[in-house]
């Protein structure tokens, strides 16, 4: 049975398990013939007891165990398809929803600002996948087939009937209490377990830190702690689970034991005959199977409602992008009017009326002190974040105008923490596509300047590890500057660029830079050192998340100069930069300085503006 291959991207959960109706209907109809078939047993005990060995015939026997042969051999067979069936079935479901939530996962991963549980719902997409290929997933066709095989025992006989009813009843309480005791117990392990993962996932990506300043022993005791925690709570969720799951398997040997006893009873009594005996203890055992088994299973089945739940949550929550008209490639003119922004979560203001323009060809340089919301606006002008009111225009088309995945190709974007993938340095630089030009790829490391620096470290094919670990700060900041420029992007944000550079590495940055705005690229650029600064046409100053100033860089560093007055030190009032103990300065003989309040009294980050020369 196949259901056929479909790449479409279902919007829902449910409409990727729907798709598969069809299939499952399928699998009801095998299930069917399954349990149907499996009356052959009983059936044939039935025969033997009752016919065989009164008669005594040998071809009687014979043809009767061939018969049955065969229905097993049916019923193996058939086994055997459905389990194959619900492996491609829960294969095809993923298949249908796992690039819908990938987007959704990446979706909220921007939301809580790159938080790692954000991963959290592809393990459930697995949780889902495992559940509808396994055996607990089967139970659910069988359990219909319980009252079909006690109405048969109420056919042989109502009194074993009736003691075939009851016991299904108390194991159905049985499974009841094992989830109702179960269930609190097995949530706050799961809880701790999560935590107990995390803690172990940053001690994994913060190593040098732990090992260097001796953080290992306080991290491992946490994750032991937690860790305890998890397995304490699983245990206690076990033993209850445990406890019933025993009972119920030795409630069910019992009964089969009792009905054998009131069924020879019954025969004593002459109401009915041996095999019916036999044949009904064997058919009870089956009826109750199903339930025992949904025992077993059942926090497989809780734990498939939950991740069912919580992804479909997280898609419903999660806008789905329409088609858009394909606009033409930009030219670079970036526009920003009466811009608010907050963080992901909404609950904190970053910025607030904002309002430039930048024409192409142009380099616009972003200033201010610590935490005035510079690395905000460079998230938001790549469309990281989104703002909270405002518009953001290039080449006068707000963003959601564009299509997402081809507005990101107009876009070149080098932040501050950079994330290399697992790969080649051409795939790196390459952003990821399958089959780039090689022109292309050299063509960009050209442009930043690091064409030579990769030949020296074995080349374009050089794996360099996951987060790029095989090369240095400085090494994965140049191919990540080529990454932001490969396909000449009509925008480029670059935030703190040169951090991690040596003086190699600044003055193939600087020549980088000129080269954009030769080509006619905008250019914004987040820095304190003289030189990117120096090579800005316009100049954007920032404090406490409001907007200073804007212009030309003459023009804005005049405008503060003689803000600044005949104060002692050019320093600036408080009141003039719209927050206490903060602000950003012109010093005499040219420097540009910022002075952090959280950093200590007369603490400053100092760089010299106008060159000495």
């Amino acid at each position: 049975m196949s259901e056929g291959s479909s790449n479409t991207k279902c919007l829902t959960v449910e409409q990727a398990i729907g798709a598969s109706r069809p299939a499952f209907v399928g699998i009801a109809v095998f299930s069917f013939f399954i349990n149907l078939l499996m009356l052959s047993g009983p059936l044939f005990m039935l025969q033997i007891y009752d016919r065989v060995l009164s008669s005594r015939s040998m071809p009687t026997l014979m043809a009767l165990f061939g018969l049955v042969a065969f229905l097993f051999l049916v019923m193996g067979l058939l086994e055997l398809v459905r389990s194959r069936v619900l492996v491609r079935i829960s294969a095809h479901i993923a298949q249908r929803i796992q690039e819908r939530l990938f987007d959704a996962v990446m979706f909220l991963g921007l939301r809580s600002s790159g938080d790692r549980k954000s991963i959290a719902p592809l393990r459930e997409l697995d949780t889902i996948v495992q559940y509808l290929s396994g055996p607990g997933f089967v139970v659910l066709f069988d359990a219909p087939w319980v009252p079909v095989y006690l109405l048969v025992i109420f056919l042989f006989s109502p009194t074993l009937g009736w003691l075939a009813l009851g016991a299904a009843s108390v194991l159905f309480i049985v499974a009841l209490l094992n989830d109702w005791r179960a269930r609190a117990p097995a949530k706050q392990s799961g809880q701790a377990a999560s935590e107990a993962f995390e803690l172990a996932g940053a001690g994994q990506r913060n190593g040098e830190v732990l090992a260097a300043m001796g953080m290992l022993e306080p991290l491992r005791r946490k994750w032991s702690e937690k860790n305890l925690e998890a397995l304490d709570w699983q245990s206690e969720a076990r033993d209850r689970a445990g406890t019933l799951s025993a009972f119920s398997k030795a409630f069910r040997l019992f009964v089969q034991s009792a009905i054998l006893a009131a069924g020879a009873v019954l025969v004593i009594q002459g109401q009915i005959t041996p095999g019916v005996m036999i044949a009904a203890s064997i058919i009870l055992g089956r009826a109750l199977q199903p339930i025992e088994q949904s025992i077993v299973h059942w926090r497989g089945l809780v734990r498939y409602r939950e991740a069912k739940k919580n992804l479909s949550v997280l898609l419903e929550n999660t806008p789905v992008q329409a088609p858009k008209t394909r606009l033409p490639r930009p030219k670079g003119q970036l526009e920003v009017r009466q811009l608010h922004a907050t963080d992901p979560s909404g609950r904190v203001r970053i910025l607030k009326n904002i309002n430039f323009r930048v024409m192409p060809g142009r380099t616009l340089s972003i200033i201010g002190p610590s935490a005035s919301g510079k690395t905000t606006l460079a998230r938001v002008l790549t469309g990281v974040w989104k703002p909270a009111s405002g518009d953001i225009r290039l080449d006068g088309a707000t963003f959601d105008q564009w299509d997402s995945t081809r507005l990101g190709r107009f876009i070149g974007y080098l932040p501050q923490d950079i994330e290399l993938f697992d790969g080649t340095i051409a795939e790196n630089i390459a952003r990821l596509q399958t089959k780039p030009s090689s022109e292309d790829v050299v063509k960009a490391a050209m442009q930043a300047g690091a064409h030579e620096m990769i030949k020296r470290v074995g080349g374009y094919e050089t794996r360099i590890g996951p987060g790029g670990c095989n090369l240095s700060a400085g090494q994965r900041q140049r191919v990540a500057l080529a990454r932001a420029l490969f396909g000449e992007p009509p925008l480029v944000i670059l935030d703190e660029p040169n951090s991690n550079l040596d003086e190699e590495g600044e003055e193939a940055l600087y020549s980088a830079i000129v080269g954009m705005r030769d080509r006619g690229q905008t250019v914004i650029t987040i820095a304190h050192r003289t030189k990117t600064l120096n090579l800005a046409d316009d100049l954007l100053v920032l404090n406490d998340g409001s907007q200073v100033a804007f212009g030309g860089r003459e023009e804005v560093l005049s405008g503060l100069r003689r803000r600044q007055g005949a104060q002692p030190q050019g320093r600036m009032m408080p009141s003039q930069w719209g927050t206490s103990g903060s602000g950003v300065r012109i010093t005499a003989g040219g420097q540009y300085a910022t002075d952090n309040a959280s950093s200590g009294a007369g603490s400053e980050r100092r760089e010299r503006l106008v060159p000495n020369d």
